[in-house]
Protein backbone atom coordinates (compact mmCIF):
# COMPACT_ATOMS: atom_id res chain seq x y z
CA UNK A 1 0.00 0.00 0.00
CA UNK A 2 2.77 2.45 1.01
CA UNK A 3 6.42 2.06 0.05
CA UNK A 4 9.23 4.38 1.11
CA UNK A 5 12.38 3.90 -0.98
CA UNK A 6 15.56 5.62 0.29
CA UNK A 7 13.54 8.67 1.33
CA UNK A 8 15.44 11.78 2.39
CA UNK A 9 13.86 14.92 3.82
CA UNK A 10 15.84 18.03 4.75
CA UNK A 11 14.80 21.34 6.25
CA UNK A 12 16.57 24.58 5.32
CA UNK A 13 18.77 22.50 3.00
CA UNK A 14 20.76 21.41 6.01
CA UNK A 15 18.88 19.72 8.85
CA UNK A 16 18.12 16.13 7.81
CA UNK A 17 14.74 15.13 9.23
CA UNK A 18 14.62 11.73 7.52
CA UNK A 19 17.68 9.94 6.17
CA UNK A 20 17.39 6.91 3.88
CA UNK A 21 13.98 5.62 4.99
CA UNK A 22 12.99 2.25 3.52
CA UNK A 23 9.61 1.01 4.64
CA UNK A 24 6.66 -0.97 3.34
CA UNK A 25 3.18 -0.85 4.88
CA UNK A 26 0.53 -3.26 3.65
CA UNK A 27 -3.25 -2.94 3.43
CA UNK A 28 -4.97 -3.59 6.74
CA UNK A 29 -1.93 -3.21 8.98
CA UNK A 30 -1.82 -1.36 12.30
CA UNK A 31 1.55 0.37 12.69
CA UNK A 32 2.85 2.02 15.84
CA UNK A 33 5.47 4.59 14.85
CA UNK A 34 7.56 5.42 17.90
CA UNK A 35 10.45 7.69 18.76
CA UNK A 36 11.37 10.69 20.86
CA UNK A 37 10.14 14.16 20.01
CA UNK A 38 11.98 15.37 16.92
CA UNK A 39 12.83 11.87 15.72
CA UNK A 40 10.95 12.35 12.44
CA UNK A 41 7.55 10.74 13.12
CA UNK A 42 5.41 13.74 12.15
CA UNK A 43 7.58 14.48 9.12
CA UNK A 44 7.02 10.95 7.84
CA UNK A 45 3.24 11.36 8.13
CA UNK A 46 3.34 14.75 6.42
CA UNK A 47 5.19 13.22 3.49
CA UNK A 48 2.46 10.62 3.06
CA UNK A 49 -0.25 13.27 2.65
CA UNK A 50 1.94 15.49 0.50
CA UNK A 51 2.11 18.32 3.04
CA UNK A 52 5.90 18.16 2.79
CA UNK A 53 8.01 17.26 -0.25
CA UNK A 54 10.86 14.75 -0.26
CA UNK A 55 14.44 15.69 -1.16
CA UNK A 56 15.43 12.24 -2.33
CA UNK A 57 14.06 8.76 -2.98
CA UNK A 58 10.38 8.01 -3.62
CA UNK A 59 7.10 7.33 -1.84
CA UNK A 60 4.56 5.11 -3.54
CA UNK A 61 0.93 4.86 -2.45
CA UNK A 62 -0.82 2.06 -4.34
CA UNK A 63 1.95 2.34 -6.96
CA UNK A 64 1.42 6.10 -7.36
CA UNK A 65 4.59 8.15 -6.86
CA UNK A 66 3.22 11.02 -4.77
CA UNK A 67 6.19 13.26 -5.58
CA UNK A 68 4.85 13.27 -9.14
CA UNK A 69 1.29 14.21 -8.14
CA UNK A 70 0.37 17.77 -9.10
CA UNK A 71 -0.40 20.10 -6.23
CA UNK A 72 -3.89 20.63 -7.67
CA UNK A 73 -4.49 16.86 -7.53
CA UNK A 74 -3.36 16.36 -3.91
CA UNK A 75 -6.88 16.87 -2.49
CA UNK A 76 -8.03 13.83 -4.47
CA UNK A 77 -5.23 11.74 -2.97
CA UNK A 78 -6.02 13.00 0.52
CA UNK A 79 -9.62 11.84 0.21
CA UNK A 80 -8.24 8.33 0.57
CA UNK A 81 -6.48 9.32 3.78
CA UNK A 82 -7.88 10.35 7.16
CA UNK A 83 -5.70 12.43 9.49
CA UNK A 84 -6.06 12.92 13.25
CA UNK A 85 -3.85 15.33 15.19
CA UNK A 86 -2.99 15.94 18.84
CA UNK A 87 -4.38 19.44 18.30
CA UNK A 88 -8.00 18.43 17.70
CA UNK A 89 -8.99 21.51 15.68
CA UNK A 90 -12.77 21.21 15.92
CA UNK A 91 -14.76 24.26 14.85
CA UNK A 92 -15.87 25.74 18.22
CA UNK A 93 -19.18 27.20 17.02
CA UNK A 94 -20.37 24.03 15.30
CA UNK A 95 -21.88 20.91 16.85
CA UNK A 96 -20.35 17.46 16.56
CA UNK A 97 -22.70 16.75 13.65
CA UNK A 98 -21.89 20.05 11.96
CA UNK A 99 -18.11 19.59 12.33
CA UNK A 100 -18.30 16.31 10.45
CA UNK A 101 -20.84 17.62 7.94
CA UNK A 102 -18.63 20.60 7.13
CA UNK A 103 -15.67 18.34 6.34
CA UNK A 104 -17.86 16.31 3.99
CA UNK A 105 -19.26 19.45 2.37
CA UNK A 106 -15.74 20.70 1.62
CA UNK A 107 -15.04 17.38 -0.11
CA UNK A 108 -18.06 17.94 -2.35
CA UNK A 109 -20.54 15.46 -0.86
CA UNK A 110 -24.24 16.08 -1.39
CA UNK A 111 -26.57 17.10 1.45
CA UNK A 112 -28.32 13.75 1.12
CA UNK A 113 -25.01 11.88 1.50
CA UNK A 114 -24.04 14.02 4.49
CA UNK A 115 -27.33 13.38 6.27
CA UNK A 116 -26.88 9.66 5.66
CA UNK A 117 -23.21 9.27 6.62
CA UNK A 118 -22.71 11.59 9.61
CA UNK A 119 -24.96 9.59 11.99
CA UNK A 120 -23.16 6.40 10.92
CA UNK A 121 -19.68 7.66 11.82
CA UNK A 122 -20.95 9.21 15.06
CA UNK A 123 -22.44 5.85 15.98
CA UNK A 124 -19.17 4.12 15.07
CA UNK A 125 -17.25 6.28 17.56
CA UNK A 126 -19.99 5.94 20.18
CA UNK A 127 -21.12 9.57 20.11
CA UNK A 128 -24.46 9.62 18.32
CA UNK A 129 -26.00 10.96 21.54
CA UNK A 130 -23.59 13.94 21.33
CA UNK A 131 -24.55 14.92 17.78
CA UNK A 132 -25.94 18.32 18.88
CA UNK A 133 -23.21 19.09 21.43
CA UNK A 134 -20.65 21.84 20.90
CA UNK A 135 -16.94 21.21 21.56
CA UNK A 136 -17.00 23.11 24.87
CA UNK A 137 -19.72 20.72 26.06
CA UNK A 138 -17.58 17.62 25.46
CA UNK A 139 -14.65 16.03 27.26
CA UNK A 140 -11.20 15.87 25.68
CA UNK A 141 -11.73 12.23 24.77
CA UNK A 142 -15.11 12.93 23.20
CA UNK A 143 -13.68 15.77 21.11
CA UNK A 144 -10.90 13.52 19.86
CA UNK A 145 -13.45 10.85 18.94
CA UNK A 146 -15.42 13.47 16.97
CA UNK A 147 -12.17 14.36 15.19
CA UNK A 148 -11.68 10.70 14.34
CA UNK A 149 -15.28 10.49 13.10
CA UNK A 150 -14.62 13.53 10.92
CA UNK A 151 -11.54 11.86 9.45
CA UNK A 152 -13.61 8.75 8.67
CA UNK A 153 -16.49 10.60 7.01
CA UNK A 154 -15.08 10.14 3.50
CA UNK A 155 -14.35 6.43 4.06
CA UNK A 156 -10.53 6.57 3.87
CA UNK A 157 -8.48 3.43 3.26
CA UNK A 158 -5.69 4.83 5.45
CA UNK A 159 -5.89 6.63 8.80
CA UNK A 160 -2.88 8.58 10.12
CA UNK A 161 -2.97 9.49 13.81
CA UNK A 162 -0.26 11.87 15.03
CA UNK A 163 -0.06 11.74 18.86
CA UNK A 164 -3.89 11.63 19.14
CA UNK A 165 -3.75 10.82 22.87
CA UNK A 166 -1.06 13.35 23.77
CA UNK A 167 -3.41 15.73 25.60
CA UNK A 168 -5.67 13.07 27.13
CA UNK A 169 -5.75 11.34 30.51
CA UNK A 170 -5.24 7.58 30.78
CA UNK A 171 -8.94 6.67 30.56
CA UNK A 172 -9.68 8.85 27.52
CA UNK A 173 -6.44 7.76 25.85
CA UNK A 174 -7.48 4.15 26.28
CA UNK A 175 -10.87 4.84 24.70
CA UNK A 176 -9.25 6.50 21.68
CA UNK A 177 -6.83 3.59 21.30
CA UNK A 178 -9.69 1.07 21.44
CA UNK A 179 -11.47 3.05 18.74
CA UNK A 180 -8.41 3.04 16.47
CA UNK A 181 -8.12 -0.74 16.91
CA UNK A 182 -11.81 -1.12 16.06
CA UNK A 183 -11.37 0.97 12.90
CA UNK A 184 -8.41 -1.21 11.93
CA UNK A 185 -10.44 -4.37 12.46
CA UNK A 186 -13.01 -2.98 10.00
CA UNK A 187 -10.29 -2.93 7.32
CA UNK A 188 -8.71 0.52 7.49
CA UNK A 189 -4.92 0.70 7.61
CA UNK A 190 -3.82 2.69 10.68
CA UNK A 191 -0.50 4.40 11.36
CA UNK A 192 -0.24 5.69 14.93
CA UNK A 193 2.66 8.02 15.75
CA UNK A 194 3.12 8.13 19.51
CA UNK A 195 5.57 8.21 22.39
CA UNK A 196 3.04 6.62 24.79
CA UNK A 197 4.84 3.39 25.72
CA UNK A 198 1.92 1.90 27.66
CA UNK A 199 -0.42 2.21 24.66
CA UNK A 200 2.08 0.67 22.23
CA UNK A 201 2.70 -2.24 24.60
CA UNK A 202 -1.05 -2.81 24.85
CA UNK A 203 -1.54 -2.92 21.07
CA UNK A 204 1.02 -5.70 20.43
CA UNK A 205 1.13 -5.08 16.70
CA UNK A 206 3.91 -3.99 14.35
CA UNK A 207 6.19 -1.35 15.86
CA UNK A 208 8.61 0.83 13.88
CA UNK A 209 11.17 2.84 15.83
CA UNK A 210 12.66 6.06 14.43
CA UNK A 211 15.71 7.73 15.92
CA UNK A 212 17.38 10.84 14.49
CA UNK A 213 15.61 10.41 11.16
CA UNK A 214 16.44 6.74 10.66
CA UNK A 215 14.51 3.54 11.23
CA UNK A 216 16.50 1.74 13.91
CA UNK A 217 14.15 -1.15 14.69
CA UNK A 218 11.13 -3.03 13.32
CA UNK A 219 9.16 -5.52 15.39
CA UNK A 220 6.17 -7.71 14.59
CA UNK A 221 3.78 -7.71 17.59
CA UNK A 222 6.37 -5.54 19.28
CA UNK A 223 6.79 -3.26 22.26
CA UNK A 224 7.94 0.31 22.77
CA UNK A 225 11.72 0.26 22.56
CA UNK A 226 14.13 3.09 21.81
Amino acid sequence: MIKFQNVIKKYNNADTALNGINLQINHGEFISLVGLSGAGKSTLLKLIIGEEQIDGGSILIDDIDISQVKKSDLPYLRRKIGMVFQDIKLLPKRTAFENIAFAMEVCGHSLEKIQEEVPKVLELVGLLHKRDSFPHEMSGGEKQRVAIARSLSHRPVLLLADEPTGNLDEVNAGEVLDLLLKINQLGTTVILATHAADLVNKIKKRVITIKEGKITMEQEKGKYKL
